[in-house]
């Protein structure tokens, strides 16, 4: 019995284990994850099979048409009858079966440059979608950015709650011994909550960061959700180099999404100008048919009607031919329509110029706040360990009396908004270089 409860016990640690490490989201799953129950994603992929299907079918549209008919008449009163076109006014049903065929020869190219035209659209829908997938993992990496801030945060709160309950404690001890007067332990407390405050203050705003993450990810809200832990051996030293705005720009230029989508946009707009010059040009078509019919009024020489079979047979015809369709003038309108594309080409490459100087500006930006931070890193160290030095210094000193406690909460809060502002601009910086060796080229996500 004792054998089946230890085995039991086991293999309940061994199940906790594994929801607790599933429970664990490290940037890339949560991105991977994303992308996968995004609906905003799922939208844009719709928008190019939907496209996919239009090059598709503009393909199709080379190939010859084929229609069948057949139709049932009745007549009543006068009319004339269908076969000897004599009038009659008996009443008489008739019975027809077509078959037509026609091909286009010459558009002037119309059905080329429409294929071509599509091709280029149905690509720039694969890259937008691909350039929204990218700005998802970008929002779910500032989501999980800020998740990790104020975990961090949270344990910086609970070290001055530490500290300032290790000197409540002691402000306490001193006032039993008859060292201090009870005034000071109500300061401690006070310090003592304040601080217990501000730790509860960063839990909220956690709790806060993480809806915002599983919102980004679409995730349904779980319990104990939580994210990987920063890599102890992570360092920021890797940071400090030197970049530019050009070489980044050219990086970039040759792969983003976003501009691989204009340019074929651009390349479509092209393709739709020489779409509209082909309603100037003379089309030629070739065209075939078969048909038959049966005729109540069909008869023989003994006055009976010709059965089915012998009318289908000997009614049959057929004819093949070629039509030439020359424009003429149509009020202007084939000009008017290549004028419109013309315009729209030029709007279409200057949208296209347009989103580069935006891509340059943005990295241009990126580039200056990288230099920013990257000093305001360096200097944020050196005031986080002249701040911590101050505050020890002033720990030992209130710890022997030499100071208040007025003094140690001032050393305190000082060195408090130090931690906070090197966590903040590291983490700044952090979300600067994956951002600008997205523009490099450099692989963050698994995007495809």
């Amino acid at each position: 019995m004792a054998l089946k409860l230890m085995t039991f016990l086991l293999l309940l640690s061994i199940i906790n284990f594994k929801l607790q490490a599933q429970a664990s989201w490290t940037l890339e799953e949560c991105v991977a994850y994303a992308l996968e129950n995004n609906l905003e994603i799922k939208d844009f992929e719709y928008i190019s099979q939907a496209e996919n299907e239009n090059y598709r079918q503009s393909i199709r549209n080379l190939l010859p048409r084929l229609d069948a008919s057949t139709g049932y008449t009745i007549n009543y009163g006068r009319s004339t009858d269908p076969f000897t076109n004599d009038v009659v006014t008996n009443e008489f049903f008739s019975n027809g079966y077509s078959l037509n065929s026609s091909i286009d020869l010459f558009q002037g190219f119309l059905k080329m440059n429409a294929i071509k035209t599509s091709r280029f659209i149905y690509e720039a829908s694969l890259q937008e979608s691909l350039q929204q997938k990218y700005l998802l993992a970008f929002r779910v990496m500032r989501a999980f950015y800020d998740v990790r801030y104020f975990e961090e945060l949270m344990v910086v709160s609970k070290g001055q709650v530490g500290v300032s309950q290790a000197n409540y404690d002691l402000v306490k001890r001193q006032i039993e011994l008859g060292l201090k007067a009870g005034a000071d332990l109500y300061e401690s407390e006070s310090l003592l909550l304040s601080d217990k405050l501000v730790l509860t203050q960063s839990q909220n705003k956690l709790e806060l960061a993480k809806l915002q993450l599983m919102q980004a990810m679409n995730l349904e809200e779980r319990e104990n959700f939580s994210i990987a832990k920063k890599s102890e051996n992570q360092d920021l030293d890797w940071v400090f180099h030197t970049i530019h705005t050009d070489s980044i720009y050219r990086q970039a230029e040759s792969f983003l999404p976003m501009l691989k989508a204009q340019g074929y946009r651009v390349d479509a707009a092209r393709k739709q100008v020489a779409v509209s010059r082909s309603a100037l040009y003379p089309s030629l078509s070739m065209y075939a048919n078969i048909g038959t019919g049966y005729f109540q009024t069909t008869r023989d020489s003994m006055g009976n009607t010709i059965e089915f079979r012998n009318q289908i047979r000997d009614n049959t015809y057929r004819s093949i031919g070629l039509s030439l369709n020359i424009p003429i003038s149509r009020g202007w309108a084939g000009r008017s329509g290549v004028k419109q594309s013309k315009i729209a080409l030029r709007r279409t490459e200057n949208n296209f110029k347009i989103q580069k100087q935006q891509v340059y500006n943005d990295i241009q930006e990126l580039v200056v706040e990288n230099r920013a931070l990257q000093k305001e890193y360096a200097q944020s160290l050196q005031k986080l360990k002249a701040q911590e030095l101050a505050f020890l210094i002033a720990q030992r000193k209130y710890e022997k009396g030499l100071v208040s406690i007025l003094e140690l909460t001032s050393a305190k809060n000082l060195f408090t908004a130090a931690q906070n502002e090197n966590l903040e601009v590291g983490l700044s910086l952090e979300v600067n270089n994956s951002t600008i060796d997205f523009y490099r080229g450099v692989s963050l996500f698994n995007i495809q």
